[in-house]
């Protein structure tokens, strides 16, 4: 069976939305490394329509190694229930319910399959009880504003460490496992 697993940026204070907002730029150095060793181990990934939209725009003539060659090249499964249409190669619809249409994704042959940004989608996978892993690099900053990922009524999520490292400018790099 495939695992789904999240990569999201965030700030001390939670927040998930725009990272580029409160993402030093010296940091990026450090994120480079990450994101490769996560998605050396994905060959598609789910988006949700709001991230599937601003990719669509950008992704396709970017240039930034390593993420580019990857996201343009794997399978990219786009959870929306009002497009009807993907122009960007490589892309499938998933319509109707989401817990069993990932549920589906998750019993084919394959490698994980890889969530970025998309927080809506996130949180219901981790509300469903779909999420495998929950990947966070923690910026050292107080963003303030913005969504945060935990952000719902409800019991709480319980989570298992599974790994956990500084990189050399300062950013904590959180493996989580949800307990089923």
């Amino acid at each position: 069976m495939r695992n789904v697993t999240s990569y999201l940026f965030t700030s001390l204070d939670g927040v998930v939305e725009s990272p580029e907002r409160f993402m030093r730029d010296d940091l990026y150095t450090d994120v480079f490394p990450l994101i490769s060793e996560t998605i050396a181990k994905q060959d598609a990934v789910l988006l949700g329509r709001n991230t599937y939209e601003a990719w669509t725009a950008f992704w396709p003539e970017a240039q930034i190694q390593p993420f580019a060659g990857f996201i343009n090249g794997a399978t990219k499964y786009v959870v929306s229930k009002t497009l009807t249409t993907l122009g960007w190669s490589g892309s499938t619809l998933l319509s109707g319910d989401l817990p069993d249409a990932v549920a589906a994704l998750k019993r084919r042959p394959g490698m994980t399959i890889g969530v970025h940004g998309s927080v809506s989608l996130v949180q219901a996978l981790l509300v469903a009880g779909l999420l495998d892993e929950l990947r966070l690099v923690v910026c050292p900053v107080i963003a303030g504003q913005g969504r945060r990922l935990l952000s719902r009524e409800g019991e709480p999520i319980q989570l298992d460490l599974r790994s956990a490292r500084t990189t050399p400018r300062g950013l904590q790099f959180v493996v989580l496992q949800p307990r089923t």
